[in-house]
């Protein structure tokens, strides 16, 4: 297991990464400047790539928690599962979704802030 602060150096190694492969992109064609007919590099703010990509991490674990969830809900419908397997079920949710919240707190995150908008297809995550 990755301790602390292996674990931020790490995040930080891929952000600052991140970061260089965008200002590599060619912006679009309506982001020319000055008229010179060359494509500007794509503007982006250093001091938040981390926090979206820890956004984008924690959006992919939710989405994937609540699939969990309704998974496990239906196999407890359908009888499918024995009374020792829903309890240690229910455990992991409730524990996967207090480390969600945390994790969320930790990054100035709510959870609310993790869901995307997919114009008309709706929301992606559900809500509760």
């Amino acid at each position: 297991m990755t301790s602390a602060p292996e674990g931020r150096a790490r995040l930080e190694e891929v952000a600052q990464a991140a970061a260089r492969a965008f200002d590599l992109l060619p912006a679009g064609p309506d982001d020319r400047g000055g008229g010179t007919g060359v494509a500007q590099r794509l503007k982006t703010d250093p001091d938040t790539v981390e926090r979206d990509l820890m956004k984008l991490v924690l959006t992919i674990v939710e989405l994937l928690r609540q699939l969990m969830e309704r998974t496990a809900l239906h196999r407890v419908d359908q009888e499918d599962l024995t009374a020792e397997q829903e309890e240690r079920i229910g455990l992991t949710l409730m524990t996967l979704q207090d480390r969600m919240a945390e994790l969320c707190d930790t990054h100035g995150l709510k959870l609310e802030d993790l869901n995307l908008d997919l114009g008309p297809l709706g929301s992606l995550l559900p809500q509760p």
